[in-house]
């Protein structure tokens, strides 16, 4: 998930350069440039045209957490509504917000109240935007006041859910119902943040913005560093004090972060990311007429996935397994999601060298045909 590669070597050096001069003050405290050079640089490029503030944190989850915080603040509302297939996070309320039991949520509860979940739109599984949209509507008749609602949180493209892509009237239509209700918009982008959908941010491909974007994973490059980034008016709701946490924003992994900005931009990994996804995609098009089990193929950029059913159309857990192992022996790591478990994702590098890349698709191909 480290879209710019295992230790590259202007993160190395950012990180090392850091290390010479401190590596901890807690920010609260002793605030340092480095922090607010990030955030500045992260406002700049995030969605929505709108004036924005940044936040750091540690983890995706604790963001997921603090942008939930920050929208209460904001609206003085309680309740929160997700979609099922969704990951937020290990932490109660991540949990709570996740659309997907085992391994997830199995055993953990009882989690926070006024979570509510919608299905999420995803044609093999017969959920339309249609169907989406009207089970928002009863959720609103139903189950909770929509003035009562705080925050709607999705994935533009659903990481552990299956890397089922947001159709943009689905997006559209959010945007539309927060309008309406007095209700903050929140993308998570921890997993499809910096490069990977062939965008700095997936909600580029839409025509609509977030009033406030978690991200995580790739905006440090391993480092433990997360952010919340949201309209100023918002992110200044909480009382001061409110946010922050002692390793938050973290000097090593800010350095190591502002490293993969310039990563990025000089070495052109998102347009390359964009390619490599359309290359792969190609590849697993080919193989379609030799593989039946492969019902879809699906994703943006390089977030690309693949969907195994069976004849009769159900989910192929077992043959999504078989293929995790057969890659395994040839030394190719797949790992798979989706909430019944047939579904291979793809997570190389941005900066992985076409002639490893070639190895990854043509052991790819042999095992899918095997």
């Amino acid at each position: 998930m480290l879209n710019t590669g295992h230790r590259h070597p202007r993160l190395v050096e950012a990180i090392q350069r850091q290390l010479e001069r401190f590596t901890h003050t807690a920010y609260q405290i002793v605030p340092y440039a480095s922090y607010i050079e990030l955030a500045e640089r992260i406002n700049q490029r995030a969605p929505g045209r709108s004036a924005k503030k940044t936040a750091f944190f540690t983890t995706g989850a604790e963001a997921v957490e603090n942008a939930i915080k920050i929208a209460r603040a904001a609206t003085g509302r309680p309740a929160v509504i997700a979609f099922s297939g969704g990951f937020h996070g290990r932490t109660m309320m991540g949990m709570a917000l996740t659309g997907k039991v085992v391994p997830y949520k199995v055993g953990f509860g009882p989690f926070p109240g006024e979570v509510f979940h919608a299905p999420y739109p995803c044609a093999p599984h017969g959920v339309s935007v249609e169907d989406s949209l009207k089970a928002m509507e009863h959720l609103f008749k139903a189950d909770v006041d929509p003035k009562r609602v705080a925050v709607i949180i999705f994935e533009p493209v659903q990481g552990e859910g299956g890397f089922n892509v947001a159709p943009p009237a689905f997006v559209k239509a959010l945007r539309a119902i927060c309008d309406e209700h007095g209700i903050l918009l929140v993308a998570d982008e921890v997993q499809t943040g910096f490069g990977r959908t062939g965008k700095l941010f997936a909600m580029e491909h839409y025509d609509v913005a977030p009033d406030l974007t978690t991200m995580a994973k790739s905006l440090a490059g391993g480092m433990p560093l997360s952010a919340v980034c949201g309209r100023a008016e918002v992110m200044d709701a909480p009382a001061p004090g409110g946010l922050g946490g002692t390793y938050a924003g973290n000097p090593l992994a800010v350095a190591s972060a502002l490293a993969v900005l310039d990563v990025l931009e000089g070495e052109q990994l998102i347009p390359r990311g964009a390619a490599l996804g359309q290359r792969l995609v190609e590849r697993l098009e080919a193989l379609k007429s030799r593989v039946p089990q492969i019902a879809e193929i699906r994703g943006l950029g390089a977030m690309v996935a693949v969907e195994f059913r069976r004849a009769d159309g159900a989910p192929d857990a077992e043959f999504t397994r078989e293929v995790q192992n057969r890659a395994l022996e040839q030394g190719l790591l797949l790992l798979s999601c989706g909430v019944y478990g047939n579904v291979i994702r793809f997570l190389f590098p941005l900066t992985i060298s076409d002639a490893v890349m070639n190895e990854g698709l043509n052991i790819l191909a042999d095992v899918l045909t095997r």
